[in-house]
């Protein structure tokens, strides 16, 4: 009978071994499977960054050359996506104004993250009046709508790609600062936390050493979702004439320029339009990668 007993231990103890390894292995497989589609994913948003900085050297014709003879011409050999009422290459234009498309969304989406994760990190941890103040400003600025109110604002300030930069700050870093601060009140009162208070450091110290590294991840994943809704509100801007100013080759400017064209020369709005559209997919699924590469190496 206690031979019975030891086989049946055994056996049980096995088949929990057994268990263990499999769940590690299917853990280690999705884990793989998320690196790889990760690194596809950032070499293709390297790729685009790269074309955005050498764009001006790689493109076939002169983006800001007019050539009435050629204007409106649908696309062909010569123009791959035709040109628009001034004779000027839309293809051209596309790459030349993926510069100022992305890199003024990325550097909306730094300037947001960075000022309202540091706002929501000192808020949340210090407490007091100052998170009761500061938490109230942000409920104000969630209760307009985030494009009524940016337009309101570059309305006032003016045209001009960086005053709607401006203007989308104004109305985004609250939603950084509340992540933030939810992140920094669930782990302020933590053992490493008060050994830190205990070992003589500095609440600055606290706050940026201990706590900003541990809750980088989702701020990470939500600037990264953002910087393709940050392109389609600059370019809303731009379309409605609020942000980049022509000549300036910029997606949103340029789908405003060919708007009243859309059923004689449709290419003019299509290729900026499937330009915004390619890009706002691929920074979505890089965000959605490395939330789900967090997610598996946080449960490894």
């Amino acid at each position: 009978m206690y031979g019975d007993i030891m086989e049946k231990s055994i056996v049980r103890q096995n088949l929990k071994t057994r268990n263990y390894f499999k769940d590690t292995l299917d853990k280690l497989k999705s884990m793989n499977k998320t690196k790889i589609k990760l690194n596809i994913l950032l070499v293709i948003v390297g790729i685009l960054f790269l074309i955005a900085l050498l764009g001006e050297h790689i493109v076939p014709n002169d983006p800001y050359v007019q050539d009435l003879s050629n204007a409106l011409s649908p696309p062909s050999k010569e123009f791959i996506f035709g040109t628009d009422r001034y004779g000027r290459c839309m293809f051209s234009r596309v790459i030349v104004g993926a510069r100022t498309t992305m890199f003024s969304s990325l550097g909306l989406v730094f300037i947001i993250a960075t000022f309202g994760t540091i706002v929501g990190a000192v808020c949340g941890y210090i407490g007091g009046k100052l998170d009761e103040f500061v938490m109230r400003i942000s409920d104000i600025f969630l209760a307009f709508p985030g494009m009524v109110f940016a337009i309101a604002v570059a309305g006032v300030l003016g045209g001009g790609i960086v005053n709607a930069v401006i203007s989308l700050a104004l109305i985004s870093w609250p939603k950084f600062s509340r992540l933030a601060r939810g992140q920094v009140l669930t782990m302020k009162n933590s053992a490493y936390i008060q050994a830190a208070r205990l070992s003589g450091c500095s609440h600055m110290k606290i706050i940026f050493k201990h706590i900003f590294p541990n809750i980088l991840g989702p701020i990470i994943v939500t600037a990264t979702l953002d910087i393709g809704v940050m392109m389609m509100e600059l370019a809303g801007l731009s379309f409605l004439g609020l942000g980049a100013m022509p000549p300036t080759a910029e997606w949103g400017s340029m789908m405003s320029n060919g708007r009243s064209m859309i059923q004689s020369s449709p290419w003019v709005i299509f290729a900026p339009g499937f330009a915004i559209f390619i890009t706002v997919i691929i920074f979505n699924l890089l965000g959605d990668t490395v939330r789900d590469y967090l997610d598996v190496s946080n449960n490894k």
